[in-house]
């Protein structure tokens, strides 16, 4: 544990002693929280019309609906909700929900995860979506998105020492796109996260990688790096492939 997250672990069990500014109980079982850029915030204000040049798709509502269907008690937490206007399932409202802030780094997540837990109380899973991703597309410094992905990680696992992280190996940006410098950069991210999942796991917390690249092609994408309806479903059902066997009964 580092210097930093020693300092949050103390912060933390304070507020906990003092019983101030602490969010209220959430008791529901499977408490997720979807974390990341803007592949999580999404953009598109009417889920049922067109998509507009500059809207999108995140994947939550189709990781909502896969989870609804199979009759799973859960619930998706984050500071940040969804206005758009998305169908019902079984006369049940989508979970809107999220923690995904559009063109953040990871030193931008690694900078607010401290208090977004403060507001919401730790998650039981998190969904952490295209770790690095805007860090490689502004050509940041590859050490310094590790060092700030380990910390997240280890922010989350003091939290609640039983969390599961799903950690992506992210799908790629559109193929023209992938320079050979953003090739590499995203692939030895791909390997960084393999090794970060086997380090980070412990006996009570499991952290693990999901390949969201294989299979993965332009016609998931509606711009450069952004879902369309059919990546956004794509990356859902491969969560969903791993949630399934991770989540508890209720």
């Amino acid at each position: 544990m580092n210097i930093r997250s020693s300092i949050y672990l103390i912060g933390f069990f304070s507020l906990v002693s003092c019983g101030e500014n602490l969010p209220e109980v959430n008791n529901s079982i499977n408490k997720i929280m979807p974390l990341g850029a803007s592949r999580v915030e999404g953009n598109k204000p009417e889920f049922n019309g067109p998509l507009l040049a500059d809207q999108f798709v995140s994947f939550r509502y189709d990781t909502w609906k896969n989870l609804e269907m199979n009759e799973w008690s859960f619930d998706l937490i984050g500071t940040e909700y969804d206005f758009s206007d998305y169908p019902d399932l079984n006369n049940a409202n989508f979970d809107a929900d999220h923690q995904g802030n559009s063109g953040f780094t990871a030193a931008d997540i690694a900078g607010g995860i401290e208090s977004w837990l403060q507001q919401t109380g730790p998650p039981d899973i998190v969904l952490f979506s295209s770790p690095g991703g805007n860090d490689a597309l502004l050509g940041m410094p590859y050490d310094s998105v590790v060092i700030n992905i380990n910390y997240i990680i280890d922010v989350l696992q003091i939290s609640n020492p039983n969390i599961t992280i799903l950690i992506e190996q992210m799908a790629p940006a559109r193929s023209d796109e992938m320079t050979s410098e953003l090739t590499l950069f995203i692939t030895n991210l791909h390997q960084e996260m393999q090794s970060i999942a086997s380090n980070k796991s412990t006996l009570e917390s499991q952290v693990i990688a999901v390949d969201m690249y294989t299979g993965f092609s332009d016609a998931m994408l509606a711009d450069d790096v952004h879902y369309n309806e059919l990546g956004a479903k794509f990356i859902a059902d491969r969560y969903y492939d791993v949630l399934k066997d991770i989540l508890k009964e209720g």
